[in-house]
């Protein structure tokens, strides 16, 4: 297995202030942009050729990673002018695989922190003698994602999108994000137009007679699709929870980068990440958070569960909890942020004004 495809053109919505100026693969996560422990699990995995399908913000990725040498990885870049779908994305780069018509192309989603096996995956692709492999995962509610029932050897039998109904509810198995195709699959998609892998192109090949294999592996997964999901993969990836080669650092309680600043009497745990050239003041608690780059912490702050954006500030003795702050964002001191709240790029909240009596 030498070539796969990264789907990284999504807008990340749900991510927003996020993703206002950073496309959601770029968003730093311990440390690095998420999209580098991708690039560097795959590479760990033997792959050594990628093509990036790129779309929203795409002029971002090319002069951060180059050509890919420095991950040991040749990577290329195809551009989306207009919003081709999860399928019409994998059909967009086909000019740029290398592999012959039989040949094993892995596929992954650029918004999935996962510890999966990837050579197993294509073990069983190769085994099997599939068209098409997934990677199942089982989770306990699964109303959110798209089941994927099996029969008794793996073969997919179904798909059944987003039930709703304890009836619709068939199995806990569901799409994980990560396929291996084989290569001549990948030219029967529509070409020109968007297309759904879950919605079309799986369910037409089941149709149709192909063979789709199923491979659960239930080690660490998680969708980072949004800002508190988001900040719980970093921290997982801080503590060594989820399994990554790039993480620049020792594992532990928190992660430091080297450029920047922590009060000696400042107390960081739950996997908190201290990104470039941040600072953070005296007697500051942060659990389970993300401080960016160029972020400042002034003295006395609480921060618990949230995500502090680039060049962002938070004033002396601000409270966040579940709480995201876009780029730029300056949140005043004696603030009291909790429960999802999200202050926009650039905004600026005055000191004293949020706060929540005790009762609450």
């Amino acid at each position: 297995m030498t070539e796969a495809i990264l789907l990284v053109g999504g807008k990340g919505t749900r991510l927003r202030p996020l993703t206002v100026h950073t496309p959601k693969p770029m968003v730093p996560a311990a440390g690095v942009p998420f999209l580098t422990h991708q690039l560097a699990r795959a590479r760990a995995a033997g792959v050594e050729h990628i093509v990036l399908a790129t779309s929203y913000l795409a002029e971002v990725f090319e002069p951060y990673f180059g050509d890919g040498s420095a991950l040991g990885l040749h990577i290329e870049y195809v551009t989306e002018t207009e919003p081709l779908g999860t399928g019409g994305a994998i059909r967009n780069v086909a000019s740029r695989l290398r592999s012959a018509p039989d040949d094993p192309v892995l596929i992954f989603n650029g918004d999935i922190l996962t510890g999966l096996d990837i050579r197993a995956l294509v073990d069983t692709h190769e085994t099997s003698g599939a068209d098409v492999s997934l990677h199942l995962t089982r989770v306990a509610d699964p109303r959110a994602y798209g089941l994927v029932p099996t029969d008794p050897t793996g073969r997919v039998t179904a798909f059944l999108e987003k039930p709703q109904t304890p009836e619709e509810i068939v199995t806990d198995q569901i799409n994980a994000g990560a396929y291996v195709f084989r290569r001549s699959v990948i030219d029967t998609i529509p070409a020109g137009r968007p297309v759904s892998v879950e919605r079309e192109t799986f369910p037409g090949l089941l149709s149709s007679g192909a063979h789709l294999q199923g491979m659960i592996d239930s080690t660490y997964w998680l969708d980072l699709g949004t800002p508190q999901a988001f900040v719980r993969g970093s921290a997982d990836l801080v503590l060594g929870r989820a399994p990554s080669p790039a993480v620049p650092g020792r594992r532990g309680e928190s992660l430091v980068l080297p450029s920047a600043r922590v009060a000696p009497d400042a107390k960081l745990t739950g996997g908190t990440v201290v990104g470039e050239n941040a600072r953070v003041g005296e007697g500051a608690r942060i659990s389970g958070s993300a401080i960016l780059s160029g972020a400042v912490v002034e003295p006395g702050a609480v921060i618990t569960d949230s995500l502090v954006g680039a060049d962002a500030r938070v004033g002396a003795r601000t409270a966040l909890s579940g709480a995201v702050l876009g780029d730029g964002a300056s949140v005043g001191a004696d603030n009291e942020l909790r429960d999802g709240v999200r202050v926009w790029c650039g905004a600026t909240l005055p000191a004293g004004a949020v706060r929540f009596s005790s009762d609450q």
